[in-house]
Parts: structure tokens; C-alpha cells; sequence
């Protein structure tokens, strides 16, 4: 009899600690629960304030910063960069709080862009005296002395011009890639300019067609316009340049 009220009390004890423990595990979860809930909520703030609102103007102005810097990137060959290091930057020079000096910053941008470009430009070189040496075997091209490429597609019986001339040309200049960059028959109006007032490949050319000729002409870097490029990038430097040029007539 007294071992069997012993083992109730046991039961009984065992029965009250397990209650407790539910209790305790039920509280836990609740503050699981709710910690969780708020760090949701967090989270949506956070997230709600990573959306776009070009309606505020610091969103504004700091989006139109981004897309100005970046299309300068761009524009010199940058095509990747560490974001967080980038944005870490803005906010410690705001705050007074930058890891090196705008001397270093500045002095080590301009060797990076340096290196880029010069990479750019001996892979675009490269890439164009390509092209032309293998264009230079097509039995429809003719190549002169100086490495100016053509060929005829209508051959002309008018005078041919001098240098002291002035022309009334129709014309398409096209990239190595097929990419227009200029065209006065885009803009329905022959250009009328002296021959010694343009680019050397346009000079010798010009002085091999007849009037009436229609060529497409092939000209090297050094012969248009070498290591400077024009147009902001829309003709970049050691670009070698393709013309459709019809000679209209001699002013």
C-alpha cells in the first residue's frame, strides 16, 4: 500500500513538471511568434525602402546621379563594379569618414580608366587591321598605295575631282560591325564640302572616282581619324571606317 502511494505522488509530481514544461514550451513559441512578427514587419520596411520613388527628390536627384556616373562607365568600357564598395564610399566622404585620401581616390581612377581605355583601343586596333587584311583579299578590292580600300559598284564617265575642288557627295559611313554613324542619305541632302577639308581617305578616294561613280570605300585608322575618335565615342579611336559614297558632281 505504501509503495503504491508513492508512485502516485510520483506520477502525480512527474504529470505536474510535464504541465509546467508544456506551459513553458507554449510561452516560447508564442515569443518566437512574435519576435518573428516583428522582424517581418522590419524586413517589409527595409524592402519597401529599397523601392524606387522618383517622386521624392533625393531619390530623385541621387537615381539621376547614378545613371549620369554610370553611362560615363560605360561610355569608357566599365562594365563592372563592387556596388557595396561604391556605395560605402558615398556615405563615409558624407560623413567625413573616408579610407583614403581624394588625392589617392582620384590618382588611382584616372590609372584605372587609363588602363581600360588603352585596352579598348589596342583590342579595337587590332580587331580593324583584322578586318581590313582579309578584306584586302576579295578580288572586287582594289587597294592603293597608301592602304585605302574600294570598290567600284557604278562607274562613272564625268570628270574626276581635284584637290582644289568642291564636291556634292551622297553618302553612308558605317563601322567595321555594319553600325551607321553618319548618312546625308538618311537626311535626303547631298553634302557639299571642299576635297582637302576631309579626312585623307576621302581625299584620295574622291580623286579616283569619276563623276557619277559609286564606290564603297575601306579606309584604315591612319588615313581617317587614328588614336582620337570623334563624336563622344561615336566613332572610337583606331577606327577603320567604310563609306557608300556617290560622287553627284564638282561644284
Amino acid at each position: 500500500m505504501k509503495n503504491s502511494v508513492v508512485l502516485v505522488f510520483a506520477l502525480l509530481v512527474s504529470l505536474s513538471a510535464f504541465a509546467q514544461k508544456k506551459k513553458d514550451l507554449i510561452k516560447e513559441v508564442a515569443k518566437l511568434k512574435s519576435e518573428a512578427l516583428v522582424m517581418q514587419k522590419q524586413l517589409d520596411v527595409y524592402e519597401e525602402s529599397k523601392k524606387l520613388n522618383l517622386k521624392d527628390s533625393i531619390q530623385n536627384f541621387s537615381y539621376s546621379y547614378g545613371v549620369n556616373l554610370g553611362s560615363n562607365l560605360k561610355t569608357i568600357g566599365v562594365d563592372s563594379i563592387s556596388y557595396n564598395a561604391f556605395a560605402l564610399a558615398l556615405k563615409d566622404v558624407l560623413n567625413g569618414n573616408e579610407k583614403v585620401t581624394v588625392d589617392y581616390a582620384q590618382s588611382h581612377v584616372q590609372s584605372t580608366m587609363q588602363k581600360i581605355i588603352e585596352a579598348e583601343d589596342k583590342a579595337r586596333d587590332e580587331k580593324n587591321i583584322k578586318f581590313l587584311e582579309e578584306n584586302a583579299k576579295r578580288s572586287e578590292v582594289v587597294t592603293t598605295e597608301s592602304g585605302l580600300q574600294y570598290e567600284v559598284l557604278t562607274k562613272g564617265n564625268g570628270a574626276i575631282p581635284a584637290a582644289s575642288d568642291q564636291v556634292k557627295v551622297h553618302y553612308k559611313g558605317m563601322l567595321i560591325d555594319g553600325k551607321v554613324f553618319d548618312s546625308s542619305i538618311e537626311r535626303g541632302e547631298p553634302a557639299v564640302f571642299g576635297v582637302s577639308q576631309v579626312i585623307k581617305g576621302w581625299q584620295e578616294a574622291l580623286q579616283l572616282m569619276p563623276t557619277g561613280s559609286k564606290y564603297i570605300v575601306y579606309i584604315s585608322q591612319d588615313l581617317a581619324y587614328g588614336d582620337r575618335g570623334v563624336g563622344n565615342g561615336l566613332i572610337p579611336a583606331f577606327s577603320a571606317l567604310i563609306f557608300e559614297m556617290e560622287l553627284l558632281g564638282i561644284e
